[in-house]
């Protein structure tokens, strides 16, 4: 299975922003918002294609906007 670039480049992303707000470990990350922390490993892997709500869940746990989350994905 080829994993898309969009997917890839927003899982890398996720990562990046929770690492640099200080939440090195994905579980403390993932009680934060309310997920399992298999599904935040699953996106950051590029495993798992997140819906709306869940962006919009990740952005609020990372104090940054939705679009924020989203700005790594080219046109």
């Amino acid at each position: 299975m080829t994993i898309p670039a969009h997917r890839i480049a927003f899982g890398e992303h996720l990562r990046e922003l929770r690492r640099a707000r200080g939440w090195t470990s994905q579980e403390a990350f993932a009680h934060h918002v309310g997920l399992d922390r298999t599904y935040i490993s699953g996106i950051e892997r590029s495993r798992r294609n997140p819906t709306l709500d869940i962006i919009v869940k990740l952005a609020r746990g990372l104090e940054v906007s939705p679009s924020e989350l989203l700005s790594t994905i080219e046109p």
